[in-house]
């Protein structure tokens, strides 16, 4: 079964910014330049658009939420912004870069989607994200499991996310051709806002599929049972500190090869 997340663009702005802050350290292995042409791919509210337009490139943001590119739209007038699926879009316009921060893990096809970003890259362009890795959120995923387990339910035929280990997610890169420059794989514990209800905005924004057909009722009763059980090892000093793990990679579309004179 695969249900997808329902975006609440006011409750992302208002509540998890975060994501677009981490991001902005994605940004400095992208070293947007003046003039360059950029796909933001799985935009949000398109702050980062934003930040990228500062530097003087060009960006594009695309999401698959038609709520959050609304809210892009009306946040960033100047600046395009188009709903598509990364997994399947096509654009006639070849792009400098491809820029993702937090959507890959989204997108359960990664051939698919790593393969759209080739043919919409110019030959030397290059490809820039930061995603979930192997290890994200795994206390709140096994917290979800055991919960839903004890309702009768199967958590993970509804689990929306992909979180692969870098050497997985860096081989499908190279299969498709790409040189990879850099790799990471690292541990963000990352502390939510709204102390103690941080936890339950996150399940909000994150979870939707887990809860897909609960009754507001049963639904907040899940969480609660969520956070009790995850109270001992993630709430510390009145806020939730998720066990963020990330990957981020920075790879390059080899240039066209001339032929030998």
């Amino acid at each position: 079964m695969h249900v997808e997340n329902r975006w609440n663009a006011r409750l992302y702005d208002s509540k998890l910014d975060f994501v677009s802050r981490f991001g902005k350290g994605v940004l400095e292995w992208l070293q947007p330049q003046p003039g360059e042409t950029i796909l933001d791919l799985g935009c949000g509210t398109g702050d980062l658009c934003a930040e990228m337009a500062k530097a003087g490139a060009v960006p594009t943001g695309m999401d698959l939420s038609a709520e959050m590119i609304d809210t892009a739209r009306s946040k960033y007038p100047a600046l395009r912004f188009f709903v598509a699926n990364a997994e399947t879009f096509v654009t006639e316009e070849l792009f400098d870069a491809v820029f993702s921060n937090a959507a890959l893990h989204w997108m359960k096809r990664p051939e698919a989607v790593i393969r759209q970003v080739w043919l919409a890259l110019k030959p030397g362009g290059r490809f820039v994200a930061e995603f979930g890795g192997a290890g994200n959120v795994e206390r709140v995923v096994q917290a979800i499991r055991t919960v839903l387990a004890d309702k009768g339910r199967d958590a993970d035929s509804c689990n929306p996310w992909y979180f692969p280990g870098i050497g997985a997610y860096t081989w499908l890169l190279e299969q498709q051709g790409f040189v990879v420059k850099l790799a990471q794989h690292f541990e963000r514990p990352t502390e939510l806002p709204d102390g103690e209800q941080g936890l339950r905005h996150w399940l909000d924004a994150f979870c939707g599929p887990f809860f897909a057909d609960m009754p507001p009722q049963e639904k907040d009763e899940t969480c609660a049972m969520i956070a009790e059980r995850l109270r001992p090892a993630l709430f510390r000093d009145g806020s939730w500190v998720l066990d963020y793990c990330r990957i981020r990679v920075a790879a390059i579309k080899p240039p066209e090869q001339r032929p030998l004179p």
